[in-house]
C-alpha cells in the first residue's frame, strides 16, 4: 500500500527566525550614533527594534535584524567599523580588502593579505595568523582602549574574517577553540552560538583569538571577481549565517577513524567528535561522493595492512588497534577486503598499496 504524504501544519512549515544575537551589540551601534551626535531612530526602525528594548539586558534580536541594523548604520555613519576605531572606515573599506585578497592562490595567502592590509586602515588593532603544530590562530592584538564597543569590535572582527574565509573557499571552517581578552558578559551562553567550539570559550585571555585546523589554509580559493562583486552587495549575512558544507570533512573523518578507532564504532561516536549529528554526517559524506562505511573500511584496511606487514603484533591486537571488537569479525572483514586472511596476507608480504 503506497504511503500517504503528510502535510505539516502551517506553523511547522514557517518557523519564526530565532533571536540569538545579544541586544548589547545593538546598543553598541546606538553608542556610535551618540558619539557622532546623530539620531539612531532610522536604523532601529529599519531593524524593527523598539527603543525601549535596548534597555532590556535579556533581550535578543535575530540575525536578520542585526544585518539590517548594521547595514543601515554603516551607510548612515559612513563607517564600516561602526565606531570601533579612532577614525572612520568609509563605506567600501572592507570591500577593498576583499578585492586585494581575491587573487590569492590559497586561503592562507588571502587571510594574511587581509590582516596586513587591515593595518593600513587602522592601527588601533592588529590582526595576525599564528600557525603552530598543525593549527592556526586568528589573533587580535589591541593597541588602545576600545571603550564601550570593545566586545562588539572583537566579536565582529572575528566573525568578519571567518565569514570571509568560509566564503572564499566555499566551506565551513570548524573552530577548535575561542578565547577573548574581555570579561565574560551576562549573555555568555550566546558565545556558544556565535563561536561553536568543542569547549566553552575562554575569557580574560591574554589576547582574543580563534583556532582552527591549519589544513584549511591550503584550500584553494573558489571565488572570482564576479562572485565577489555580487557578494559585496549581500556581505553581512556571511557574518551571521554559518556554512554547512565542510570541504575537509572526509579528511577530518579519516583522521578520527585512524586516531580514535575505539571511539568511532558508530556514526554517533564519530559525529560527536566532528561536532555534528549523525544524520548531518551521513548527508555531507554523501554530498562528497562517499559513505561512512566506505571510509571506515578504507581506513581500517590501510591501517591493518600496515600493522600486519611492519609489526609482529598478533592478529588479535591488530584487530583491536583498527577498531574491531573481536578477532573473528576482523578476519572476516579482512578476507572481504583482500581475498586473504590476515595471517596469509602477512606471510605473502603483499604490498599494502595493492591490498
Amino acid at each position: 500500500m503506497p504511503s500517504r504524504a503528510v502535510t505539516p501544519p502551517p506553523a511547522a512549515r514557517r518557523r519564526p527566525p530565532r533571536a540569538h544575537t545579544p541586544m548589547a551589540f545593538a546598543r553598541a551601534i546606538v553608542w556610535a550614533y551618540t558619539q557622532r551626535r546623530m539620531d539612531p531612530s532610522g536604523a532601529l526602525a529599519q531593524a524593527q527594534i523598539a527603543p525601549e528594548q535596548l534597555a532590556d539586558p535579556t533581550a535578543r534580536i535575530t540575525a536578520t535584524q542585526m544585518e539590517r541594523l548594521s547595514g543601515y548604520a554603516m551607510r548612515e555613519l559612513d563607517d564600516e567599523a561602526l565606531g570601533w576605531f579612532s577614525r572612520r572606515l568609509p563605506w567600501g573599506s572592507y570591500g577593498m580588502l576583499a578585492r586585494a585578497s581575491i587573487s590569492a592562490p590559497t586561503l592562507g595567502v588571502a587571510l594574511k593579505r587581509w590582516c596586513r592590509h587591515h593595518g593600513l586602515l587602522t592601527d588601533d588593532i592588529t590582526l595576525r595568523l599564528d600557525s603552530h603544530d598543525g593549527l592556526v590562530d586568528v589573533v587580535i592584538d589591541e593597541h588602545r582602549d576600545l571603550g564601550p564597543v570593545r566586545e562588539f569590535c572583537l566579536v565582529s572582527m572575528l566573525r568578519n574574517i571567518m565569514g570571509l574565509g568560509s566564503w572564499l573557499i566555499d566551506s565551513r571552517i570548524p573552530l577548535l577553540a575561542a578565547a577573548f581578552a574581555h570579561a565574560p558578559p551576562p549573555y555568555r551562553p550566546a558565545y556558544a552560538l556565535l563561536f561553536p567550539t568543542p569547549e566553552p570559550a575562554h575569557f580574560h585571555a591574554p589576547a582574543t583569538r580563534l583556532r582552527f585546523d591549519a589544513r584549511y589554509l591550503q584550500q584553494p580559493l573558489r571565488r572570482d571577481e564576479q562572485a565577489l562583486t555580487h557578494m559585496l552587495q549581500h556581505a553581512l549575512p556571511l557574518m551571521v549565517q554559518p556554512y554547512r558544507r565542510d570541504r575537509l570533512l572526509v579528511e577530518r573523518a579519516r583522521q578520527w577513524l585512524l586516531t580514535r578507532p575505539q571511539h568511532t564504532h558508530s556514526a554517533e561516536g564519530l559525529a560527536a567528535l566532528l561536532h555534528m549529528s549523525a544524520r548531518t554526517l551521513h548527508r555531507q559524506l554523501h554530498e562528497q561522493g562517499t559513505t561512512l562505511q566506505h571510509l571506515k573500511d578504507t581506513v581500517r584496511r590501510e591501517r591493518a595492512s600496515e600493522l600486519l606487514l611492519r609489526t609482529h603484533k598478533p592478529v588479535k591486537q591488530v584487530a583491536e588497534a583498527v577498531g574491531f571488537q573481536n578477532e573473528k569479525s576482523f578476519i572476516r572483514a579482512f578476507r572481504h577486503w583482500t581475498g586473504l586472511t590476515p595471517a596469509a596476507y602477512r606471510r605473502q608480504g603483499v604490498n599494502p598499496a595493492r591490498g
